[in-house]
Order: structure tokens, then sequence, then C-alpha cells
């Protein structure tokens, strides 16, 4: 019998305590290491993810040094290798207390927490850690981000990105840049292009947020990006325009082709009226183009879901 998917913040359990504390010792051996497991693991069974990462981050802060700058650089010195590739990012979840460290702590100190996330992403990510320097330093982060666009790893290339996202899932919105998110472009610009998929689809995921509250921009943005003779550039527009042509909009799907239809007859027809959970039902569409010219079609279709209201969505 397969066994349960384990729940992810069950990973944050006493093992990971353990682990944490092996590794903080590694660069400071002065870690009381059964204060830290054990006010890392109490309580834990009542705590959920978020919950439990900021425990393990807070026994970081009562064990490590007060001074900030050392407890960041002992941080620092701690972290495993890097990752040796873009497919397995969150084997380093260990690291997430980290992060959430220099989220709380840092901001008072740039240069030290820029480090230590320049190290750290490297290892795992820092795009939630660098959101409150985006908040608070937002000149300064940006300027320092921008200068990584051409860094050799593609895993801090890729947080130049997604750090700066403005609606990251799991992340806090960024309210001044929804508000005006022009000084975002100009790294999005320099990463358009970039050897790494795992780089460009976040640059696609950036624009898809912006496009959110500034539809216009972005769809006047991907136009200027939009070349058919480059592939990467067609994927990255098209991905970065998913959401509103999902909702059908038409000046991003002129974009990427499609103008609009011109006298189309659809049909559709369902073998059942009703269908059991766990069963099946045939869709037969039938579209005919009547214009008297040729024209692209992209094609598309909703499910409307019943809610136990009786409302869809």
């Amino acid at each position: 019998m397969a066994s349960e998917r384990k729940a992810f913040k069950e990973y944050f359990d006493q093992s990971a305590a353990e682990q944490l504390a092996a590794q903080l010792s590694s660069a400071y051996p002065a870690l009381p290491r059964k204060r830290f497991i054990d006010n890392c693991t109490k309580g834990l069974d009542s705590l959920e993810f978020v919950a439990r990462v900021t425990q393990f981050s807070n026994v970081i802060r009562d064990t490590l040094p007060n001074d900030i700058p050392t407890a960041l650089q002992i941080l620092q010195d701690s972290l495993p290798e890097p990752l040796p590739n873009c497919d397995a990012v969150m084997d380093g979840w260990l690291q997430w207390p980290v992060g959430q460290f220099i989220a709380d702590h840092g901001v008072a100190h740039f240069s030290e927490s820029m480090d230590t996330m320049l190290a750290l992403t490297q290892r795992f990510t820092s795009e939630f850690a660098v959101r409150p320097f985006v908040e608070h330093h937002q000149n300064l982060t940006l300027g320092y981000l921008r200068e990584l666009t051409e860094h050799d790893s593609p895993h801090v290339r890729r947080w130049c990105s997604e750090g700066i996202r403005t609606r990251l899932p799991w992340g806090k919105k960024l309210t001044k840049l929804i508000a005006n998110p022009k000084p975002v472009l100009p790294i999005l610009e320099r990463l358009k292009d970039d050897g790494e998929l795992y780089v460009r689809r976040s640059v696609a995921n950036n624009l898809n947020d912006l496009s959110k509250d500034h539809p216009s921009m972005i769809i006047a943005r991907c136009q200027k990006w939009y070349q058919t003779s480059k592939p990467t550039r067609v994927s990255l527009v098209k991905q970065a325009l998913r959401g509103l042509i999902k909702e059908g909009e038409p000046a991003a799907l002129a974009v990427i082709g499609f103008s609009k239809a011109e006298d189309i007859k659809v049909t559709l027809k369902a073998s059942a009226t009703s269908v059991a959970i766990g069963g099946a039902v045939d869709l037969t569409a039938e579209i005919i183009s009547c214009s008297k010219t040729l024209q692209p079609l992209l094609i598309d279709y909703l499910i409307h879901y019943v809610r136990k209201n009786g409302s869809s969505s």
C-alpha cells in the first residue's frame, strides 16, 4: 500500500530542527543545540506551515548573536553547496527559515542582508526574503537586482525577476509597484532573452502579475517584444498574456495574431444532460467560418462548476 504524501508543513519537524542545528553549528560552534531543537519543536502539532517557519526563524534569532550583521554572516557561512541545476529548487526547503530571518530582522542592514540573500537564492530562493527590502528600500533594491541580471547563476538571475513580482503567490503584495510598475520593466527587459527557461518563465509570470493591474502597459510591452523569428519570445509573450487571453481581451489576442472573429457559427452538443462524479460526458463542437477570407481562430471553452449554494464559478 502506497504511503500517504507528507503535508509540506510536516517537513519542519524534529528532524528538520536537528538538521538546521547541525548546519548552524558548523559556522557557529557555540550554538546551544539542545535549546535550539527544543524551542523549534515546541507545540509544532498545533502550528501550520507559516507558523512553523516563523517559529524556526525566531529560534534562530534567539540563539545566534544579538548583532544582526554577525548573525547574517553566520547564516551565510553555514549554507550548503549551491544547487547544481534549476530542476530541484525545493531541495533547499530547509533554508526557508533563513530567508524568514532576513525578512524579519535584516531590513536595517541592507548590504549584509543582500549579500546573504545572494548566497541563499543559490541554495533555495530569496524571493520572499527580499520583499520587505523592495517595500522599504525600493530604489536601492531594484538597483542592486538590476546589476545582478548578468550574474553567472540562473538562480540569481531568476531572483531578480521573481523577487519583485507584485502578486507573488504566498508573498505579500508589493503595493508601490502595483501602483507604478515602471521601475520593474528595465529588469525584465534585461532578462527577456535569458538562456534559461527557468528565468524566462519568471519574467512571463511577472508580466502576467502586472497585466492584472496595468493591462494596456503590458500588452504594449509584449507587442514590442513579440517576434515570430524568436520562438523563445513567442513562448514568453503567450505565457505573459495568458490571463488576458483567457479573458478574451482583443488587444492581447491581437499581439499573438488573432483579430476579432467574423461570421462564425458555433454549435455545441453534449451526450448527456447530467453526469455522476467519476463519470464521463462527450462534448461535440462544430465551428464554421463563413468569412470570405481565411481567418485564424483561437478556440477555447469554459466549464462552470456549481457551488454548494447553487451558484456557479
